[in-house]
């Protein structure tokens, strides 16, 4: 299918590795252009000629997302360097384990700036130019707002936040013709899940044990897989979908756990 995406600019957060890599890479693939934001340079530089060594384009642009200011100047740099912006992929975050019983409240708050604050932030300081193209928001998400993981409250609370800012916004800006949508993860192969598979005494079981939880296939879902939903949301071929929440989980959330 073409998604049409050709020649158009998306701004697409945590861009540089795991599924914000994929969603770049993706996009690149559909001839649009990535316009990645991360903190690392390094990473995003290494993202950015990864694409372009395949015949793509992206460009990167380093900030801090948790600091409003570092949101204001990357979404400026962005629009100075495309003269405009297409739709947005919020996607940076990590699940930092903070949890209830051992947690303080800075640490949540935190948190809570590293893993949704930043939404509102590039959301808030793209708008105007997505209003003159109508272009799409789409939230990535995780399972962990519906099901509880344990020990994690702050990244549970950003992802309800997430979920909730989601539906809010397709409400809000559907005056515009701006969706706004989001994909929920479960289980998917990342490097920060690979790095925390290797952390654990048999990592290798740990990992079977997990896949055999997942309904559909036994195995997790790919970056690559999130990736083609998240571009199919940006397009226009689901012009019509607005404010939902699409899980790309292989079932695991919803289906029978008799399954597994």
């Amino acid at each position: 299918m073409d998604l049409q995406l050709r020649d158009r600019f998306f701004l697409v957060t945590g861009g540089a590795k795991g599924i914000g890599e994929g969603v770049a890479r993706v996009l690149a693939a559909e001839g649009a252009v990535p316009l990645i934001v991360g903190r690392n340079a390094d990473d995003n530089r290494a993202a950015v000629d990864a694409i372009r060594a395949t015949g793509g384009r992206a460009h990167a642009f380093q900030a801090e997302l948790c600091e409003t200011a570092e949101c204001q100047r990357a979404v400026a740099e962005a629009i100075q360097f495309a003269g405009r912006l297409d739709g947005l992929v919020n996607n940076a975050g990590v699940n930092d384990g903070v949890d209830l019983e051992h947690g303080d409240t800075e640490r949540f708050l935190a948190s809570l700036r590293k893993n949704l604050v930043h939404y509102y932030d590039m959301a808030r300081f793209a708008l105007p130019e997505l209003k003159k193209t109508r272009g799409p928001i789409v939230n990535i998400g995780s399972k962990v707002a519906e099901t509880g993981q344990g020990a994690t409250s702050a990244y549970a609370a950003a992802n309800g936040g997430r979920n909730a800012l989601t539906r809010e916004w397709a409400v809000e800006l559907g005056k515009y013709g701006i969706r706004v949508n989001a994909v929920i993860v479960a289980e998917c192969w990342t490097p920060l899940y690979a790095n925390w598979i290797q952390t654990l005494p048999d990592g290798a079981d740990a990992k079977r044990r997990i896949e055999a939880k997942v309904p559909f296939e036994h195995r997790m879902t790919t970056c690559d897989e999130i990736a083609r939903m998240v571009a199919f949301l940006l397009s226009n071929c689901s012009s019509h979908t607005t404010g939902q929440l699409i899980h790309v989980d292989g079932g695991y959330v919803h289906l029978d756990r008799a399954l597994t």
